[in-house]
């Protein structure tokens, strides 16, 4: 009976120590705090040429490391895409600051519905994404027109 109860000690004790379930712990509770990436466009509807101002801005959940200074992908789905390459200073924990609102313009020439999608990259890894759509309706000297 004894050896039976030292048995279960020991392998409760084993479990524990497991790297596994603090990862797992520390993985879960990550996730219900980052962040999410909401991209809405002004304005939301309008003539060719329109020139869009495009916003993506990381809402609720905790400044994390891998969210300091990303690339910041704007795919136009016009056949365009921007990328802004980041350069920023060392990242210090609890000095520096997360950014969490980026923009960026474009011309749309051509009558269509687009969707916009924003992706932000830290060191090759996708951090967050989003997307939003764009109503482009024929205006003055709109080659859809003519098609």
């Amino acid at each position: 009976m004894k050896r039976a109860s030292v048995a279960v000690a020991v392998a409760a004790s084993l479990a524990l120590a497991s790297p596994v379930a603090p990862v797992v712990h520390a993985a879960a509770a990550e996730k219900g705090k980052r962040p999410k990436l909401e991209v809405r466009v002004l304005p939301r509807f309008g003539f060719s040429p329109l020139n869009a101002l495009a916003i993506a801005e990381l809402k609720g959940g905790d400044d994390h490391e891998d969210l300091y200074c990303p690339e910041i992908e704007w795919e136009w789905d016009d056949g365009g895409r921007s990328i802004t390459e980041p350069d920023c200073p060392a990242y210090e924990p609890g000095v520096t600051k997360i950014e969490r609102r980026f923009s960026a313009e474009h011309l749309f020439k051509r009558a269509g519905n687009y969707a916009i999608k924003v992706t932000l990259r830290r060191n090759g890894d996708q951090v967050a994404q989003g997307s939003v759509r764009l109503e482009v309706k024929p205006g003055p000297g709109d080659p859809t027109i003519e098609e």
